[in-house]
Formats: structure tokens, C-alpha cells, sequence
């Protein structure tokens, strides 16, 4: 009996709530309000992100199950943050008033605004936890926010439209059909919604520490810098609401990449080198131009690239090597007789067999196929593997290229540098860091740290291939050529373009080598 009064009270409940039900533009205002993601939203009332945005801009309506847990969120969203009232009507006359100064903001001893309890700004009415010296909710520094939402704007009067001769109604035209969507467009238009949300993370983040610090720019850089790694991996998760493959973030990892010691790195081989040519020499008398280039972002387009997702598991011979496996592999590789071109191992000290990653066993297979036939196979002893995805972090590299994108365009400095400190410090830390709690892949470090090599060695093949001499290759993100390179290369910012290289050293990201007598 109980069981069923408590599923009719359910139903008299969700009937109030629908009653009321507010329109598609106030449940994303009340979510922005209360700085809720869609996938937040969307795990709480057990529905897909792609629902929530479709519920948000008026494509479909809230439906059962879920649409009871959603209306008590909003009405839950609603006591909280009440719809701003309409502005009253000013009066006819301005009334002689005092001069009143603008409020100040509070702020701690070192300067930068001090939170306190949320509120509606006294200027702009968005949410805000700054205040001002007298305690009210002010954004500081005057940073107030864009309101998301439509802003009411007052009444005018209407102009007066002159009678017009009655006429009789033309016939109706045939209305033009709309074709439906296609599933790749839906898809599409999902993807784009996800990526809007998940970059105005981002500049949230960005304004919110502009603010904090009353505009200093160095300030704000060395805050976000700060909350680089949390904020990156809250991307991530955001990336990987609608993902489509689970994975393990603590794998039993083999002995090959745990650290003896926390001076002492693993057993992996990154395969980095520091190349220069044999021909060329700086000390030789000379004038033939190099120029030193860069490429941009090396690491956030590395992230594509072939990750194991789950517990790696060993085996031996060539029997883990498997174009949907991914992981590490003890190698010997074969004798590199190529002096103008960098070796894809890298310079190393010893000969013999060594542990390298799937990026680097990829770039060797390539190497010694019938399109490159630059080498012999590697032989393969064994190898720790799991199934693997080139995608994993497909979602994740296009947020962050397309916010890096918009603050190059608006030569936004702040941005660009918050950016870079996300990717880097996400790669750089997904090993066993004391920075990174919520991961532990050094498998995956390793990999995305030779996929960004391993593009650089494209990127010198190529160069070679079009009569450029590599006079070096540094790192994974430096190259140096003689020849006209912008007949090879784009110049630009951009992640697939390349631009000229300046230090201290060579300001102009040029200068010139002699040839090595012989």
C-alpha cells in the first residue's frame, strides 16, 4: 500500500513540477548559474549529455524517466538562483543626488580579491563570490561577466504605422521541406556543442583569476599555472563523458617501467637524439644559411597517437605486436646506414636490445616497408600490451587545439600560455608524479613522448625528400635545415605549420655553416 501511495504522491509531484516546467533558455541559465556541466547534469538526472543540450536549446523536451529528477533539479536550481527582475523605470527627472564612489573590492594582504559567499553581482547580477569592502557580491576589479542568457531590455513605444489599403490574402505557398538531420550531422552538431562547453571551461578559468588579481597579468599566469593540472584533468573527464571506451588509470605495471629510485628513470627508451650532420660544422668556413625551426604545440598533436586502455599483458616473440595492440616491446633494432638523416633510435651508448614504445616500434616498422625501405626490420623479443585506440584523447586534443586556435587569433597571451601549461603538464605528470593523483599510465607518457618524435622524424624525412639538408634535430620539436623551407613547410602558428626558431643564441633564427672537408 505504502509502495503504491508513494508512487502516486510521484506522480502529483512531477505533475506540479511540469506545470511549471521553465523554458529551454532558463534551464541552461540556471545551470550555468550554478557552474554545472551538462555531463554533471546529465550523470545526476541518467540521461547522455547530448540530451541535456538538446533539452537546453528547445530541440526536444524533458521525457520519463527522467524527467522528474530533472524538474527537481531545476526547482532546486531556481530557489537558489531566482531569475534576475525586470529593471525598473527610471523617473522622468533625474533626482540631485551626493556623489557616490564606485565600491571597492576586499582584498587580503597580498593584494588579490578574497572569496566569500556567493551572490548576484550588485552591477551585473551574474553569480559571484567577490565582494566588496562592505560586504555585498561584486565581481572584482569591475570584471563583471557577459550575461549568457537574453537580457530583457525596456519597452519602447510603438511607432505608429500608417492604415494600409486591405487587401486579400495571396494563397499559401507550399512550405519547402526541411530535410531531417542525418545521424553524422546530429553527431556533428553534438560534438560541437561539447566542445563549446568544454572550451568555455577554459576561459571561465582564465577570467576568474584575471579577476582574482585585479588584471595583473603575471599574476593570473602563475595562478593558472598553479591549477594547470586539476583543471586539466577535470577536461579530460569532461572529454570522456560520452566516450566510448573505459579504461584503466591503475594498471599492475610490469618492473620495466617502475622506477628503481626516484632519481632513476625506467627501462624505457624514448628514442630523443640530438642530431647534426656530418658535413656541416659551425667552426668550418662557410656561408650557407640555416634556419632553425619549430614546431608548434609538439606535444598536443602527439596526443594522437595509439594508447593501451587497459592492463598490459605480456608476451613474447612478435606475438604482441598487433595493429590494435599498444604498449612496450624489448627490440633489437636493425644497423641505421643513413649519416644525413636522423636515426629513429636516437643516439645510444650501447648496442644491443633495448625497451621501446609502441610510437617508436611503429616508426621503425614504417621505416623498413616498401614505401620508405630505409632499414630491416626490428626483431622483437617480447612485449607488454593491451587492446588500444588511436582516439583516446582525440576529444581532449581538439578542446585545447581550438582553444589555442581563438587565443592566437585574439593574441591572447594569458590563454596561450594557461594552454600549453595544461597539455604539457597532463603528459608530463601521468606518470608516477606526487602532482597527478588520479593517474598513473607511464606507458602512456612514454608513448605520447616518442609519437611527438616520431612527427618531428616526418617532419625531417619530408624536408629531405624536398632537397633540404637536416643539419640537426633536437628534442622533439626542433629542426634546422639549410634551402628555401617554406617551399615544404606552412609558416604559421598553427599546429600543423612550422615557424622560425628564436633564442638568445641566434635572434634572428638564423645563421651559417661551413662544409666539413673530407
Amino acid at each position: 500500500m505504502s509502495a503504491e501511495l508513494s508512487g502516486v504522491e510521484a506522480l502529483l509531484e512531477e505533475a506540479r513540477l511540469t506545470a511549471s516546467m521553465p523554458s529551454h533558455t532558463e534551464r541552461r541559465r540556471l545551470r550555468e548559474a550554478a557552474s554545472l556541466s551538462r555531463a554533471q547534469v546529465a550523470t545526476a538526472v541518467g540521461v547522455g549529455r547530448s540530451t541535456i543540450a538538446n533539452w537546453e536549446d528547445g530541440t526536444s523536451d524533458p521525457q520519463p524517466p527522467a524527467r522528474l529528477e530533472y524538474l527537481r533539479l531545476l526547482k532546486g536550481l531556481a530557489e537558489i538562483y531566482p531569475a534576475a527582475a525586470a529593471p525598473e523605470e527610471a523617473p522622468a527627472e533625474p533626482t540631485p543626488a551626493a556623489f557616490v564612489p564606485a565600491p571597492d573590492t576586499l582584498r587580503g594582504q597580498d593584494g588579490l580579491a578574497v572569496e566569500g559567499r556567493p551572490g548576484p553581482c550588485i552591477r551585473c547580477g551574474v553569480e559571484t563570490a567577490y565582494q566588496t569592502t562592505d560586504g555585498r557580491p561584486m565581481h572584482a576589479g569591475g570584471f563583471c561577466q557577459p550575461v549568457t542568457t537574453q537580457t530583457a531590455t525596456a519597452p519602447t513605444a510603438p511607432t505608429p504605422v500608417p492604415p494600409q489599403p486591405v487587401s486579400l490574402p495571396a494563397a499559401p505557398a507550399s512550405p519547402t521541406p526541411v530535410p531531417m538531420a542525418t545521424r553524422p550531422q546530429r553527431r556533428a552538431r553534438s560534438a560541437a556543442r561539447a566542445q563549446e562547453e568544454t572550451t568555455g571551461l577554459i576561459s571561465r578559468a582564465v577570467h576568474e583569476e584575471l579577476e582574482r588579481a585585479a588584471g595583473d597579468v603575471e599574476e593570473a599566469l602563475k595562478a593558472l599555472i598553479k591549477r594547470a593540472i586539476p583543471d586539466v584533468m577535470a577536461l579530460f573527464a569532461e572529454t570522456r563523458a560520452t566516450g566510448r571506451y573505459d579504461y584503466t588509470a591503475y594498471p599492475a605495471l610490469p618492473d620495466i617501467l617502475k622506477k628503481p629510485s626516484k632519481k632513476d628513470p625506467d627501462q624505457i627508451w624514448e628514442a630523443r637524439p640530438r642530431f647534426h650532420h656530418p658535413d656541416y660544422s659551425l667552426r668550418a668556413p662557410g656561408h650557407i644559411k640555416v634556419t632553425a625551426l619549430d614546431v608548434n604545440a609538439a606535444y598536443l598533436s602527439a596526443l594522437k597517437c595509439w594508447l593501451p586502455i587497459g592492463k598490459l599483458e605480456h608476451s613474447t616473440g612478435s606475438d604482441g605486436v598487433d595493429p590494435k595492440r599498444s604498449g612496450v616491446h624489448l627490440i633489437t633494432p636493425a644497423p641505421w646506414n643513413h649519416p644525413y638523416l636522423p636515426d629513429p633510435i636516437g643516439d645510444r651508448d650501447e648496442p644491443g636490445a633495448l625497451w621501446v614504445t609502441d610510437a617508436t616500434l611503429r616508426l621503425l616498422q614504417r621505416l623498413s616497408g616498401p614505401r620508405y625501405g630505409l632499414a630491416e626490420d626490428p626483431e622483437v623479443h617480447e612485449s607488454w600490451t593491451s587492446g588500444a585506440t588511436e582516439n583516446f584523447l582525440d576529444a581532449l586534443r581538439k578542446t585545447l587545439t581550438a582553444a589555442r586556435e581563438t587565443a592566437i587569433a585574439q593574441d591572447d597571451t594569458l590563454t596561450l600560455e594557461y594552454i600549453k601549461a595544461m597539455y604539457s603538464k597532463f603528459i608530463s605528470t601521468m606518470g608516477e608524479s606526487i602532482h597527478n593523483r588520479e593517474m598513473v599510465r607511464p606507458d602512456w607518457m612514454h608513448i605520447i613522448h616518442s609519437q611527438a618524435y616520431a612527427n618531428l622524424w616526418g617532419k625531417a624525412f619530408k624536408a629531405h625528400q624536398a632537397g633540404l639538408d637536416v643539419v640537426s634535430m633536437m628534442g622533439t620539436d626542433e629542426l634546422h635545415v639549410t634551402g628555401d623551407w617554406r617551399q615544404v613547410f606552412t609558416e604559421g602558428r598553427g599546429v600543423s605549420q612550422m615557424k622560425i626558431k628564436h633564442s638568445d643564441a641566434k635572434a634572428s633564427g638564423e645563421y651559417t655553416v661551413g662544409k666539413v672537408s673530407r
